[in-house]
């Protein structure tokens, strides 16, 4: 079973217990439009529905990017409000609540909302040229939920989450592979048989098993969160954010004024 569209789009394949997600923007590097992220939560919302599926892999469509972030130009219409991370929240959760194990698999460029669908699996796999980051400081100037700020903080040590958000830098991945977040890394030409092969690994466990183990570490994790509707708030409502929305639009630097 197949289903395609024109992108961008996201495409759903199953082959026996396997889902395969492709997010299907390779013009724009697979950025996220705010339609392919209702899409997700549709399919993700239609799976965990599906007792036949026992493993759900998601990968970006070519070789240079699992997901690049969003689509900035729906940025315009939401630049003063923080109602797009609450929204946003609400769509990872279907991907981090699915009842089955996820595999990531990643070529390219996972920043951005890329890191975050990347850190929402419960395994990855990259190529070792991967890359992974949270460059908001150094494009947009908006920030995260507490919700995906908790959950990437729970998957990498807080030094690497601060170096992400603060510096702007991107992490190659055999760093990231020595810290545990990555499952794998191989050469591009062995990526498909390495995700395979965990794919199958992990369909032949007890299923029960698997959904009340990920979803009880994933209620933990929710459990207690703050209230940052305040920080959230002032990110998204400044002035700052706007500059770097229109910055990134016209193709120029953005210059801040912490305003």
């Amino acid at each position: 079973m197949s289903t395609k569209s024109t992108p961008p789009c996201l495409d759903l394949e199953i082959t026996g217990n396997l889902a395969w997600v492709t997010f299907n923007n390779p013009a724009a590097r697979n950025a996220l439009t705010w339609p392919m992220y209702e899409e997700l939560k549709i399919i993700c919302d239609a799976l965990a529905k599906n007792i036949d599926i026992r493993v759900v892999i998601f990968r970006g469509a070519g070789d240079k990017a699992f997901v690049s972030g969003s689509d900035i130009q729906q940025f315009v219409d939401l630049q003063k409000d923080e109602a797009y991370e609450v929204a946003v929240d609400q769509i990872f959760a279907s991907l981090q609540q699915l009842l089955m194990p996820t595999i990531a698999m990643i070529e390219g460029l996972a920043v951005g909302s890329g890191l975050l669908m990347a850190t929402a699996c419960d395994f990855r796999i990259s190529t070792i040229e991967a890359r992974f980051g949270i460059p908001v400081a150094k494009t947009l100037g908006n920030c995260l939920s507490p919700s995906n700020l908790s959950w990437i903080a729970a998957h990498l040590d807080f030094p690497t989450v601060k170096k992400m958000l603060l510096t702007a830098e991107l992490i190659k991945a055999p760093e990231l592979r020595e810290s545990g977040y990555l499952y794998q890394t191989v050469v591009p030409s062995e990526i498909h048989e390495a995700v395979n092969a965990l794919a199958v690994k992990l369909a032949a466990l007890a299923p029960i098993t698997q959904k009340s183990s990920k979803l009880t570490l994933a209620r933990l994790l929710q459990s207690n969160l703050p209230d940052c509707t305040d920080l959230m708030r002032e990110t998204y409502n400044s002035a700052d954010f706007r500059e770097g929305v229109n910055a990134f639009l016209e193709g120029r630097s953005p210059q801040w004024t912490g305003k």
